[in-house]
């Protein structure tokens, strides 16, 4: 790394990045830098994957699509065990979607029922659109998994911001004229 010290964890993966001096970013450098940021601001500061490569690729790096997908949700796996089962969210058509989004939206209610100030629905939702995001991204995904993957992430967005009235706004989206000419068999 250079001389000077990073002092913002967005400065310290940039850092650790250029040191690698890697023409690609995949799970190895992700992983070298999730280890960095732990010595350096501790374990609540580690960010996963996916948002590192998505600051990364803002930056510049070339990612290893598949690598960073898999490395994501190794790590949330790892991450949140006991928490909400992220890699049974299937979004490879509209229909699975639902049926995901659904389900992750009955265990944030079991979550926040049972621990109203509980903040972990929120932060897997993010992780979870972060996700999504990449594979929306991709240029090696066909365009009909990217066109359903900007699909959720607006879903996710709205899910985000006022979880309360997501199942409403869901059933009015999904009649929407848009939305019927986008996915006819949705």
């Amino acid at each position: 790394m250079s001389d000077s010290t990073p002092r913002t964890k967005q400065e310290l993966i940039i850092a650790v990045w250029e040191s690698l001096d890697c023409e690609s970013v995949g799970a190895g450098e992700l992983k070298r830098i999730q280890e960095e940021i732990l010595l350096k601001f501790g374990p609540g500061a580690v960010e996963s994957p996916a948002a590192i490569a998505r600051l990364l690729a803002d930056e510049g790096a070339v990612l290893r699509h598949p690598e960073v997908l898999s490395c994501d949700s190794e790590w949330r796996q790892t991450e949140f065990a006991d928490a909400a089962p992220l890699d049974q969210f299937l979004f490879s058509n509209i229909s699975e979607a639902e049926n995901s989004i659904k389900q992750f939206e009955a265990w944030r209610r079991e979550v926040t029922a049972a621990e109203p100030d509980s903040t972990l629905p929120r932060q897997l939702g993010l992780e979870l659109k972060r996700m999504v995001e990449l594979v929306a991204q991709s240029p090696i995904v066909k365009n009909e998994d990217r066109e359903v993957a900007g699909e959720v992430i607006q879903w996710l967005n709205v899910w985000l911001q006022q979880p309360l009235i997501f199942s409403e706004w869901l059933d009015l989206r999904k009649r929407s004229p848009e939305f019927i000419e986008r996915f006819p068999r949705g």
